[in-house]
Parts: C-alpha cells; sequence; structure tokens
C-alpha cells in the first residue's frame, strides 16, 4: 500500500481499464471537498512541484475520499461492486438522523501510495472514523483497504524508482493546515475517464459546532 525504498513506483497507463467497469460509467463515493483557500494554494503548489513524476491529464477535484460505494445504478445489482439507488437513501437518511456537526482536520506531511503521491490527514477529533461507522450499517465499502485519510496530488506516470521520490520529498518545505468540514459530498466521477472530474450528486450539511 505505503511506497517502500528503493523499488520503481506503480505507474498509472493511459489506457482504459475494462475488466474494472465492465461498460459502467457512474463510479460513486462520499468525499471532502477543500475549501480553504490557503490549503488549495499549497495542494496546487506541491501538484506543480511534482508535476514531472505526476500523470497528466489531471481534472480531478482535491478531496479527502470518505467512502467508497460503487458503481452507482439504477438497475438489480449485476456485480459485486454495483451500488444501488436504495442503499444511498439508506445513507442519506442515516446522515440525516445523525445530525452530525461540522469538524475539524489537519493536514500533514507529504508521504506516497505505491500508485500515487499526497499529503496525510488527520482526523483529530475522531470524525471520520464515526461517520465511516455509520456509512458500514447500510453498505460495506468497496474495495476497503486500511483507511488512510488523505489527499491525493496524482498518479504517477513513469517507473522512476521511490528513492527519487523520497528525496525530493525531503528536500521541499512543507506546511499544516487546520481546517472546518462544513459537509459532507455523496459524488460520482467517469470510470471511463482517467482522473476524470468529481460530479457532486448529493450534500449533507453539517450543523453548527
Amino acid at each position: 500500500m505505503f511506497l517502500k525504498p528503493s523499488i520503481p513506483v506503480v505507474p498509472t497507463l493511459a489506457q482504459d481499464y475494462p475488466e474494472w467497469h465492465k461498460g459502467r460509467t457512474h463510479y460513486s463515493l462520499w468525499y471532502l471537498e477543500i475549501q480553504q483557500p490557503e490549503l488549495l494554494h499549497y495542494l496546487h503548489q506541491l501538484r506543480q512541484h511534482f508535476s514531472d513524476l505526476l500523470y497528466t491529464p489531471n481534472t480531478r477535484q482535491f478531496h479527502i475520499t470518505l467512502f467508497i460505494c460503487g458503481f452507482l445504478t439504477t438497475h438489480q445489482q449485476a456485480w459485486d461492486d454495483d451500488f444501488s439507488q436504495q442503499r444511498l437513501q439508506q445513507q442519506i437518511e442515516l446522515l440525516n438522523r445523525e445530525k452530525k456537526s461540522s469538524f475539524k482536520l489537519r493536514s500533514g506531511c507529504l508521504n506516497s501510495f505505491e500508485s500515487a503521491l499526497f499529503i496525510e490527514i488527520d482526523d483529530i477529533e475522531g470524525s471520520l472514523a464515526e461517520i465511516r461507522q455509520q456509512l458500514y450499517t447500510c453498505s460495506a465499502e468497496v474495495a476497503a483497504l486500511q483507511y488512510c485519510p488523505h489527499i491525493t496530488l496524482g498518479l504517477y506516470k513513469d517507473h522512476i524508482n521511490s528513492d527519487a521520490v523520497f528525496e525530493r520529498m525531503q528536500n521541499i518545505p512543507q506546511q499544516q493546515f487546520e481546517f472546518q468540514i462544513q459537509q459532507l459530498t455523496f459524488g460520482t466521477y467517469n470510470a471511463q475517464t482517467l482522473q476524470g472530474p468529481l460530479t457532486p450528486y448529493h450534500q449533507v450539511i453539517l450543523g453548527d459546532a
């Protein structure tokens, strides 16, 4: 999962992945939008600094993935990673009943998965873990690896050695930001477009902290 020393990164190939999407389009997730101007500026600076290593084009907005739902469908479930409108409605009703208050997160250090560069996120109030547990009561998460809250800067485009990545990470000044989350967003992206934009589908507005 996390990048180890002295091995090649796993690059993203400029191709379609039909064995994954099976012709389906709308891959869905709950996520947190990044809206703080100072943090957004910092993220754009980092992406630019590492632009020679990262796959382009990348039109996906900076965000924090909260819960991966799967392929949104209005039909009967045909694949294990299909996600029905009925399950979505159950999750929305649950979140509305819980009346969750807004909460704080803190951005952390640069880090890397085998295939992607990212910024760590510190769940300082335990809110992400709490919301994820609530969503689990309606639906299992798709591809549920150990959850690591983060903001992805980009996917690697070439088989560069990880030592070069770590050296670059160590030599760049890093900043931390504390920021408030005011809403949860359910949205989709086109599974047949690499790093395409997120399209919001439903938002749950959080109460005053």
